[in-house]
């Protein structure tokens, strides 16, 4: 079967996720940058990079099944795995919000990051054992990067339990190394093509 009904109802779960964070947002009870400040600060903070992966893995999503255009139950069900660890997203961010970057939520919230990207890498591993998944292998080599970040994120949590402010610091980082766009599967397109021509 085609990847299109897998894709829409995937982006719908990601739409819904990121409106249920900002939906969490607390609204300040002043008029003035301290209220704001003061009662929203850490919650658009913690929204920001919740919302940073959470585009990351839309955006990795989408260049996936652009390899993947034909799907078996076995990637459907993988996908279904990611997309509950990426729902809990609004619960964990909220969490972690709401304690001031507590120890438990950090932890949490780090798990989730670390359970989301182990689906994604089984979502990968499900494409590549299928039909044409040679194309993805192909794309993606050794994925170094995707490898890095499952590591980074155990690295957080491993420092919250040194504090939980520092835990927090390769979370970012993995959210900012991902932010540069990952151009292998758009390379390995155009290579593609150009051999077709």
């Amino acid at each position: 079967m085609t990847s299109t009904r897998l894709e829409a109802f995937s982006d719908g779960v990601l739409a819904i996720a990121i409106t249920v964070m900002v939906l969490g947002l607390a609204v300040p009870d002043g008029d003035g940058w301290n209220d704001l400040l003061h009662t929203a600060g850490l919650g658009l903070v913690t929204y920001l990079l919740s919302f940073v992966f959470v585009g990351i893995y839309w955006n990795n999503h989408h260049h996936l099944f652009r390899l993947c255009p034909h799907v078996d139950g076995t990637v459907l069900w993988a996908n279904l795995h990611l997309l509950f660890w990426l729902s809990l997203y609004p619960f964990t961010t909220a969490w972690l919000t709401r304690s001031r970057v507590g120890l438990v939520p950090v932890v949490v919230y780090g798990l989730n990051l670390l359970l989301a990207a182990l689906a994604y890498v089984l979502l990968q591993t499900a494409i590549a054992r299928g039909p044409g998944g040679d194309r993805l292998r192909l794309a993606l080599g050794k994925d170094r990067k995707g490898r890095l970040s499952l590591v980074l994120f155990v690295l957080g949590i491993g420092l919250a339990f040194v504090s939980p402010w520092l835990g927090l610091v390769p979370f970012v980082a993995a959210a900012v190394w991902w932010l540069i766009p990952d151009r292998r599967v758009e390379r390995y397109l155009q290579q593609e093509t150009a051999s077709e021509a």
